[in-house]
């Protein structure tokens, strides 16, 4: 039995694209086909073992297989696997010759499509997979000549013409393409053809290449070559932009150099310099050791002049930093970084640096946080320390926390007993625990005060807060619950507060000086709480229908609440400064708290000796199971899922004893897809509409009388959300994916998004939509003001290819549309084309991206934009 081992000659023209290759001159005899492999020297480089070889040739086949016994070959037809020590070969056809140690594979022709079809597949130790029209392999010397050849390395696609393995570490290659692209020719878009080379680890060194795009050879060639193949990260340059700002004028933007330090450090640096003397400077670092930490440094500097010749430059600056730790690194212990601040004119200024980010554009506060959280296993102690900072770009005023900490102790039962057996006694059931925070403060610097000497010696505030709540819960009169507690603070500080008025003050509209007095004080505070909650039932059944019950349960809660009046002189806590203004002048004064404008404040005034009550009401529905449901248990359906009303009554006070009704709604519609949430106050004393001039203008204004009226709305608020993803009525398993149990490819993929989100496009969500609507309403008497926005959010597969995501708001009362963007993606498979579109407003913009996604070559990009800088 005889089998050809050329290569199967393919249609010329539906498959002149497919095969790369040389033309190869066969010799054709009557009945049989002659073996070009043949042709193929071999020279057996490695001593022969006197035993023969020392592992065996294993081969199986699913349609047949012949063996020659004469000539000790042996061949396998459909589905053939043939392996051997850590060679492993499958194809359609394999012929193994015992006697010169060589192994054929090929593929074959389907005869309905008339193409070729399972190809022969190589797979060698920890080697990547190679693919072929034909392999014909040495399995003594491990040498290997393969035709149409398809494999990949680090990112790197080989594919087509001749490949010829010489040893371990070399392989000659003949017209072959070195691309990008994981599909087999011609479906790659970028590829260089290197018509003779030799490929080592790292490296290909290549005669003459010309580049090709889409099958297309562009008249750009070079006579030898060096094409790195690296496996880990390579520094490089990176190529600007280019193009004109009608302020700055001309530009290159983004131009620097990458930095690979290692494989879990590597540093970027760019730089956008303006033909009229502005630039923009900045470096990220990225950091990853695997299963422990990862993080991003970013720095920014900014030099700009958007006013007249001769005005001197703006200068700005931003810092990020984020930094994660996988919890199953130090368990017990954590430690956490997110730093965004920056001048206030930094994301104004520097739109390139920012990547025209909307988001970033019209944010109008920054916040950062250091964090660090240690818990004591078998303790009830923790520990977390947490350095802030909070700024105001609008107002221009920076808060720092320098540091804040907090030790806590969670409840215990001191009088209960480990060893305790049967049920506790009501002592037993006592709780205690206790919390101490401290701090060191800034608050609302002006930004232009932030470094200066003053701000730390003089406008720093630190203080200490001990708290210990007593708590005791019974069960009594077997449906209700009592619960009791008593809770102490106590704060200490190192500075308060005096105010006085100036010496010879007239004006009763004088403000007061305030001085600030070093020394340690102290202030205490407690209060006293007990109460009663029991539930009520009430069920309404069905016997037709669906419908089997609706049940309501009704939560309502009793409690007195004592807190004595700190406001009292004897306490020292609030003080009154007088002016020593004398008749016929007005007296001015005014009664303050030493303590007002400390990191934790101070007791609060006024006596409370009275009772809070509140009720909270749900509501479900009990269906029959549907047909399709074969355990046949009932449904619940959540009809309401909470409304509360709660208010206090005070019987320490002489007037305005009743505090206004708080309520609160909330609920789901449409099988939980649309939340609703309602809340507001209600005021039940009536108010007094009066008449004032006022520098000869009439004002009217509202007294609130002590009778009670119909109670009167001042504010309230309704949301409604309501959010629709294709993959929410899938129901997949539940896995619980962390970085711990991450595989490195998945970490490394993980850093990548992280680092640069806005890159990141999901195609496996088909559609995800999110609409919120809001309105408020407050009533002051005087006037009444309503205020009603509706948001809109997602994207959409157009097709498997192409999305569409988009957002924009609407002010219904403005009648008007608030900023507005749309993103559309087109998935090349090797390449990314996207398009951002804001169509209107101050931020009025577009940009076109095309970029390969080859981490390799993620600077290899054309843009096309126009910003609102340029409208």
């Amino acid at each position: 039995m005889q089998a050809a081992d050329t290569l199967i000659k393919l249609d010329s023209v539906k498959d002149r694209r497919l095969l790369r290759r040389t033309q190869r001159n066969t010799a054709t005899k009557k009945g049989a086909t002659a073996d070009t492999t043949k042709k193929v020297t071999r020279t057996d480089t490695t001593k022969k073992n006197a035993g023969g070889l020392q592992s065996e040739v294993k081969a199986v086949a699913d349609d047949s297989t012949y063996t020659d016994a004469d000539k000790k070959i042996t061949y396998l037809f459909g589905n053939a696997r043939v392996t051997y020590e850590d060679f492993s070969l499958d194809a359609d056809y394999i012929r193994i010759d015992e006697k010169n140690h060589l192994i054929f594979a090929s593929g074959r022709i389907d005869p309905k499509t008339r193409r070729y079809s399972n190809r022969p597949i190589a797979k060698n130790k920890d080697d990547a997979p190679l693919t072929a029209d034909s392999i014909l392999y040495d399995y003594k010397t491990k040498r290997a000549l393969s035709y149409n050849t398809s494999t990949e390395q680090e990112g790197n696609f080989i594919t087509g013409g001749e490949a010829k393995k010489l040893n371990e570490t070399e392989v000659a290659y003949h017209n072959i393409l070195f691309s990008t692209c994981s599909l087999p020719y011609p479906d790659t878009h970028f590829g260089i053809v290197i018509t003779k080379g030799i490929g080592e680890k790292n490296r290909i060194i290549s005669g003459p290449a010309y580049l090709e795009i889409a099958g297309v050879p562009l008249p750009l060639a070079i006579p030898f070559g060096f094409f790195p193949k690296p496996d880990s990260r390579a520094s490089g340059v990176i190529l600007p932009s280019f193009g004109e700002d009608s302020r700055l004028g001309f530009f290159l933007r983004n131009f620097g150099y990458y930095k690979a330090f290692s494989d879990y450090l590597d540093l970027t640096t760019m730089a956008t310099v303006y033909s009229k003397g502005s630039f923009e400077i900045g470096t990220t670092a990225r950091y990853l050791k695997r299963y422990t930490y990862q993080g991003t440094l970013a720095l920014n500097f900014g030099s700009h002049n958007y006013g007249v010749s001769g005005d001197p430059f703006t200068k700005d600056f931003n810092i990020q930093w984020s930094h994660s730790q996988d919890a199953n690194a130090h368990p017990g212990s954590t430690f956490s970084a997110s730093v965004n601040a920056a001048t206030s004119s930094f994301y104004a200024n520097n739109p390139a640096t920012t990547g025209y980010n909307i988001q970033q554009l019209t944010q109008n506060n920054l916040r950062s946080s250091i964090s660090y959280s240690r818990n004591w296993a078998g303790t009830p102690f923790s520990f977390t320390a947490n350095l802030g900072h909070s700024q105001d770009i609008t107002r221009k005023t920076v808060s720092l926390e320098l540091p804040t900490f907090n030790f806590n102790m969670t409840s215990i039962s001191p009088f209960d007993s480990k060893d305790r057996v049967g049920e506790q006694k009501w002592y037993q059931r006592l709780t205690v625990s206790y919390t101490l925070q401290g701090t060191n403060k800034i608050n609302d610097v002006p930004e232009s005060q932030l470094f200066s000497k003053e701000t730390l010696t003089r406008r720093l505030q630190n203080g200490f807060q001990h708290n210990i709540p007593i708590g005791l819960n019974l069960n009594v009169f077997k449906f209700f619950q009592f619960n009791t507690s008593a809770n102490y603070t106590e704060r200490w500080y190192f500075q308060s507060i005096r105010k006085r008025y100036p010496r010879g003050t007239i004006s009763s509209g004088e403000i007061p000086i305030v001085d600030t007095v070093q020394g340690f004080t102290r202030a205490g505070e407690y209060s006293l709480n007990g109460g009663f909650s029991t539930k009520v039932y009430n069920q309404l059944t069905f016997k037709k229908g669906n419908l089997m019950a609706i049940r309501h349960v009704m939560t309502p809660n009793v409690s007195f609440n004592y807190r004595p009046d700190f406001g009292a002189p004897g306490y020292g806590y609030y003080r009154r400064a007088v002016s020593d203004a004398v008749p016929p002048y007005p007296v001015s004064s005014t009664y303050y708290s030493i303590f007002e404008s400390s990191v934790y404040g101070g007791p609060s005034r006024g006596k409370f000796a009275g009772i809070s009550l509140s009720v909270d009401n749900t509501i479900e529905a009990k269906m029959k199971a549907r047909s399709t449901d074969t355990s046949g248990a009932p449904r619940k359906v959540s009809i309401l899922q909470g409304l509360s009303f709660s208010t206090a009554y005070n019987f320490a006070v002489d007037s305005f004893r009743l505090s206004p009704v708080g309520f609160n709604a909330h609920s789901a519609i449409f099988n939980q897809k649309v939340s609703l949430s309602l809340n507001g106050t209600l005021d039940p004393y009536k108010a007094q509409l009066r008449d004032s001039i006022s520098n000869g203008t009439l004002v009217r204004y509202a007294r609130r009388l002590d009778q009670y009226a119909f109670p009167t709305l001042t504010n309230m608020s309704f949301s409604m959300s309501f959010s629709l993803n294709s993959m929410t009525s899938k129901k997949t398993p539940s896995t619980q994916n962390t970085l711990g149990n991450m595989t490195p490819n998945q970490y490394d993929r993980l850093s990548l998004i992280n680092n640069d989100p806005n890159q990141y496009v999901d195609f496996n969500v088909p559609y995800n939509l999110s609409v919120n609507f809001n309105f408020n309403y407050n009533n002051v008497i005087t006037s009444k003001t309503t205020s009603s926005t509706v948001s809109a959010s997602g994207d959409v597969n157009i097709s498997p290819k192409w999305k569409v995501q988009y957002t924009t708001n609407y002010d219904v009362k403005a009648a008007k549309l608030g900023i507005t963007q749309f993103s559309i993606y087109r998935d090349l498979h090797c390449w990314d084309l996207s398009f951002q579109w804001t169509p209107f407003g101050i931020y009025k913009s577009f940009s076109v991206d095309l970029r390969v996604k080859a981490s390799i070559l993620q600077d290899l990009k054309l843009s096309k934009r126009k910003d609102y800088y340029n409208n």
